[in-house]
């Protein structure tokens, strides 16, 4: 179990989420935009840990299975990864609209090689734009149709079906949301709260009416870590606050999946519900602060019961570089019913806009994991990670 809900299926994305929005309008219903990253980061451990292998399995008739690769000893690696992703929408009026999402990835980064639980950096790397969800299917992130109902009142309700990422519709946060122009750690991207599925069948409604909102979206997941289909769901209440200082998004979050995972024993299968809160409030044009807390049920084997985190952003308005931006975040993270106590994660990162496409982010991440019975070839994982990030958009 990766995180609260369920494992990380595959990183969810709002593509670009905090950049300026681009895309090159083929014409005025059609248009598209894409997405480039490329990051190398390099983890500095307190100390070396016992070596494994890791990445994908080449020979399974032999105990332990062979993979593609072998570390004598986890300690002080540098890996990379480059993901790149189109989006096309399509609307041919006001009501109507049609989007496809694809997504491809050279590398892993260090999330194959790395000794802590949560992954340095949630993107959708090569392992996770290929047999998507335990699916087969390859590189279609999302395809889906979507209908919006504008009544006399001026709410509106949007109706979605197809293949959908739940966190379009669920525990956005205006500070730490986007894992290629904010922060890496997918403690605090959508994934670090619930787990988010991302990439499966589904349909998803949302209301707005002034300053109030409502989403739901249901989902149906190929396979979990265990090896099972199950549903998933989720719920969000929102409510958008205009004060002097400005602008604050305030969400409650439900979300369930069914009984489909095994019990710390691994003799029952579990359903599994987490609920928590995603707040962003703008303090003035330069400082903005954030918060998430999550808590989730332990019938189910889960790594954590409930998550802690929050931060701020600095706007480079501040110091005469309005493109620029300053990320700071803590999470603590307090161990379910396996061998995880706890985790924390400290993260800042520097964004330096270059232009309104690219942007080069600086990122410093401090991990440690607190287990609960060692193995006596194992120790407590703790140590930096230094990350550099380009990000273009079109």
């Amino acid at each position: 179990m990766r995180l609260l809900l369920i494992r990380r299926l595959a990183a969810p994305t709002l593509l670009a989420a905090a950049l300026p929005a681009q895309s090159y309008d083929v014409n005025d219903k059609l248009s598209v935009s894409g997405l480039l990253a490329a990051t190398g980061q390099c983890q500095n451990l307190s100390a070396l840990l016992p070596g494994g292998t890791y990445g994908e399995v080449l020979d399974d008739t032999v105990d332990p299975p062979l993979l593609d690769g072998t570390l004598d000893a986890i300690g002080n690696e540098c890996r990379g990864g480059m993901p790149f992703q189109v989006e096309v929408d399509f609307r041919p009026d006001e009501s109507n609209e049609f989007f496809l999402k694809l997504g491809f990835a050279a590398d892993n980064g260090l999330n194959t090689v790395s000794p802590w639980v949560l992954a340095p950096w949630a993107a959708d790397l090569q392992d996770d734009v290929q047999d998507i969800n335990g699916s087969g299917r390859d590189y279609l992130l999302a395809a889906w149709y979507k209908h919006t109902f504008t009544f006399s009142n001026e709410s509106t309700l949007g109706a979605s079906f197809g293949i959908l990422d739940s966190t379009s519709y669920l525990d956005g946060n205006a500070y730490a949301n986007d894992e290629y122009t904010q922060f890496m750690n997918e403690v605090f991207v959508n994934s670090g709260s619930y787990g988010l599925p991302s990439y499966a069948p589904g349909a998803a409604l949302e209301w707005s009416s002034g300053p109030w909102s409502l989403n739901a979206t249901g989902m149906n997941i190929a396979e979990n870590d265990d090896g099972n289909s199950f549903n998933f769901w989720g719920v969000e209440a929102g409510y958008q606050a205009e004060t002097p200082l400005g602008t604050g998004n305030y969400r409650l979050i439900l979300a369930g999946a069914s009984s489909a995972f095994l019990d710390p024993t691994g003799t029952r299968k579990e359903s599994r519900l987490a609920w928590g809160l995603s707040f962003d409030q703008a303090l003035g044009e330069v400082l903005g602060v954030f918060l998430r807390t999550a808590w989730q049920e332990e019938d189910a084997a889960v790594d954590y019961k409930a998550l802690y985190s929050g931060g701020i952003n600095l706007n480079g308005s501040g110091w005469g570089r309005e493109p620029d931006n300053i990320g700071i975040g803590y999470a603590y993270v307090d161990g379910g019913n396996l061998d995880i106590e706890s985790s924390q994660v400290l993260e800042a990162y520097y964004r330096f806009g270059v232009n309104d496409y690219l942007g080069i982010t600086a990122d410093l991440q401090y991990m440690s994991d607190d287990r609960a019975e060692l193995d006596p070839l194992q120790e407590n994982p703790d140590g930096w990670i230094f990350g550099l990030r380009l990000t273009a958009a079109f």
